[in-house]
């Protein structure tokens, strides 16, 4: 693949992300005009390996836990097989 190709890879999967937020959007708002349902969510920034985690609820928290330190342990088994595979 050359260099145009991941170029015009990254563009559309920009717009694809920025289709799935209004979508999102779009999809909230319907559900809270029609059944005055409440908006759970959270989320993680992870900077090195150490997760900084937010959310709305318990459940919330949990989940995006469960995830972010998923998340952080494929990412160090990851770095080491990178380092013994370069070795």
């Amino acid at each position: 693949m050359d260099l145009a190709t991941f170029y015009s890879l990254g563009i559309g999967l920009i717009f694809v992300g920025i289709l799935v937020i209004f979508v999102a959007i779009i999809l909230v708002v319907v559900s809270n005009v029609r059944g005055g349902g409440k908006v759970k969510g959270g989320g993680a920034i992870i900077i090195g390996p150490v997760p900084i985690i937010f959310g709305t609820d318990k459940q919330s928290i949990k989940t995006i836990l469960l995830l972010s330190i998923t998340l952080t342990v494929l990412l160090i088994i990851l770095i080491i097989t990178s380092y013994v595979v370069s070795r």
